[in-house]
């Protein structure tokens, strides 16, 4: 048997492991579509093993991104088995948006909903970039999904244009405000944003994508292994569960990561942005639990606040996100305690720290410290930066593989997507089993060998994973069903 510990940069590893999909996976990380290399302050040539800036976001190849254009106002995320509304129409009120998902036969499907948070994160692609307030490169796969800029003829800045998700903050935001959690497609930031105008109680108006399938998706199962690891096998990813204590710098945060050895282990990394957002746990936050925003089994440091109050840490990601002058200075952490900022509110205008945008927000940090004072503020909400955060590794849970066996099971499959039948043409006597996303067995069949038509007429649309085996042997794809 052959292991395969990671797949750093192995195209053929990558291409395998398409064949062997882990169906307790209810909770597929897409990947980011970094490409690029960064030290730093620019773009730079890949590094090698042992250099500096090693284990970035660009060297580890996820789930990629896979869309299918259904011609009917629909997208289909073919990672994630989830279904999108392709055009969000107008900007809508959060109560608005369940009535409009209730009443909703888009695509002649009556089960649209109001995405969580964790299934709004799927989309985001962190190729985009921003100037500011200035839109440049959407944060969303333009080529599928319309994504609008905010009105400047209105007096919006264009990256008003944040998305709202149905999963509201169990604490308060700034000066005791109501918060929903969005992600920003256009600047790349994840907050809890005020449900209500702060100065008239009235309802903020937002984005809303609406979403339908695989209602398993962003909800976890962590398993203890009981060597200071924490598995998820919703993910398919493997977390130290104790961070060290200590706070580096983005540079040091991959260098740490990539010398760790822990449970036997030496193949950890830097979570990619969408990777550490998965083990976020939205029930919880300091005001509400006294707990970081992370399930109870994983342990997260605290530190002291400028004002001397004690908060939980934010962890850095391999993720860059590219905004103003220098778009390669700054990388994205998530915020497992408070997402604290400094503002001023009536009637005193005293300059106060508030949790600005809730426990699991993520926002990002410069990459160095270099010749400036830490920590400060900036933006309109007087983010906190701290540049030297917390880091929490990960690995990839590997698949066990046979070379031979991929040779023993030979067979053609198509049309992919599929309408009404399937044909499979072997030259192995098989067992067919089909299993939806979550792991359901829909129906099991015989296949000879030849040229074998299955009838899909029973089966609704979908995501499927069609699993063909003999005694010792056996093969997955993943099939889509229109």
């Amino acid at each position: 048997m052959i292991i395969f510990k990671s797949i750093k940069n192995c195209a053929t590893i990558l291409f395998l492991s398409l064949y062997f999909i882990g169906f307790s996976q209810t909770y597929p990380i897409v990947d980011t579509s970094v490409s690029d290399y960064y030290n730093n302050t620019s773009i730079i040539s890949a590094p090698s093993a042992g250099e500096a800036f090693y284990g970035q976001d660009a060297q580890y190849i996820g789930n990629q991104p896979s869309y299918t254009n259904n011609g009917d106002g629909t997208i289909t995320d073919n990672v994630t088995g989830l279904m999108w509304e392709q055009d969000m129409g107008t900007k809508i009120s959060y109560e608005a948006a369940f009535t409009k998902a209730a009443n909703s036969t888009l695509g002649g499907y009556t089960d649209w909903r109001v995405p969580t948070i964790k299934e709004l994160y799927s989309l985001a692609n962190f190729t985009g970039r921003c100037f500011g307030d200035d839109a440049v490169d959407m944060f969303i796969d333009v080529n599928y999904f319309n994504q609008p800029i905010g009105d400047v003829s209105t007096g919006e800045r264009e990256i008003d244009a944040q998305t709202w998700s149905s999963t509201q903050y169990v604490g308060l935001i700034m000066s005791g405000n109501l918060g929903i959690f969005g992600y920003n497609f256009v600047d790349g930031r994840l907050k809890a944003y005020p449900k209500l105008n702060p100065a008239n109680g009235n309802p903020n108006e937002m984005y809303f994508r609406m979403v339908r399938g695989n209602t398993s998706y962003g909800i976890n199962s962590f398993v203890d292994n009981g060597d200071g690891t924490i598995s998820d096998n919703a993910t398919g990813l493997m977390w130290q569960q104790v961070d060290n204590g200590n706070t580096y710098d983005w540079e040091n945060a991959l260098l740490y990561c990539e010398n760790l050895s822990l449970a036997g282990y030496d193949d950890w990394r830097l979570p990619n942005a969408k990777e550490l957002h998965s083990i976020v746990d939205y029930t919880r936050s300091l005001q509400t639990t006294n707990s970081p925003a992370i399930d109870p089994l994983f342990t997260c440091s605290s530190f002291t606040n400028p004002n001397g109050d004690s908060n939980y840490g934010y962890y850095w990601t391999s993720s860059p996100l590219q905004d103003g002058p220098n778009p390669y200075s700054d990388a994205v952490y998530t915020c497992f305690g408070e997402a604290q900022g400094e503002m001023s509110f009536p009637p005193t205008f005293i300059p106060t720290i508030y949790d600005t945008h809730g426990a699991g927000a993520q926002r990002n940090d410069p990459k160095q410290v270099g010749n400036n004072t830490y920590p400060t503020y900036f933006g309109p909400q007087g983010d906190i930066l701290y540049v030297n955060n917390y880091v929490r590794a990960v690995r990839d849970i590997p698949l066990a593989l046979s070379l031979d066996e991929t040779i023993k099971i030979n067979f053609n499959i198509y049309p992919n997507p599929a309408t009404d039948k399937i044909v499979i043409e072997t030259t192995n006597d098989l067992k067919l089993k089909i299993q939806n996303i979550e792991g359901k067995t829909i129906k099991t069949i015989k296949i000879n060998a030849g040229l074998n038509t299955v009838s899909l007429k029973e089966i609704s649309s979908g995501i499927y994973f069609f699993q063909l085996s003999d005694s010792i042997s056996r093969r997955v794809e993943k099939i889509i069903i229109n």
